[in-house]
C-alpha cells in the first residue's frame, strides 16, 4: 500500500527527518505537534492554554490538508512535561471534540519534550 506525505504551510515545518503526517489508505498518522507558530517559526509558550490551543490548531491544519476534521480522529497521544497542567490542557483539548464521539487517548508525563515545550500531541484519524 502506498503512503502519501501530508504537509501544509499552515502547520510548522518538521524540525527533523520526518513529515507532518502520512496518509496510508484511509488512515492518517500525524507527527507530534508542538506550539510553533507556522507563520513565524517562533515557539509560543506564554501559558499552557495558549500553548495547547496552538498545538491543536496545528493539528487542525494538518487534518484539513488531508481533507479531514477532528470528527475523523480515532486516537490521540498527549505528552506533557508536568501532570499538574493536565486539567488546563484537557480544558482546551475538549473544545475540539464532541464528548460523545471523542477519540481514545493516553496522556503521559515525560521528562522533556522537543524544544523543552510543555505539551506535544499526535493523532490518528480515519476517513
Amino acid at each position: 500500500m502506498a503512503k502519501k506525505i501530508i504537509n501544509t504551510a499552515l502547520a510548522p515545518a518538521p524540525i527533523g527527518p520526518y513529515n507532518q503526517a502520512i496518509l496510508v489508505g484511509n488512515m492518517l498518522y500525524t507527527s507530534g505537534q508542538i506550539a510553533i507558530n507556522p507563520a513565524t517559526g517562533a515557539l509560543v509558550l506564554e501559558d499552557i492554554q495558549t500553548e495547547t490551543k496552538l498545538v491543536m490548531e496545528n493539528l487542525k491544519a494538518i487534518l484539513t490538508e488531508a481533507e479531514m476534521t477532528f470528527e475523523n480522529v480515532v486516537k490521540t497521544s498527549i505528552f506533557i512535561s508536568d501532570m499538574q497542567n493536565f486539567a488546563k490542557i484537557n480544558e482546551v483539548y475538549a473544545t475540539y471534540f464532541k464528548e460523545a464521539t471523542a477519540p481514545a487517548r493516553e496522556t503521559v508525563e515525560v521528562a522533556n519534550l522537543p524544544k523543552f515545550v510543555n505539551v506535544e500531541i499526535s493523532l490518528i484519524a480515519v476517513k
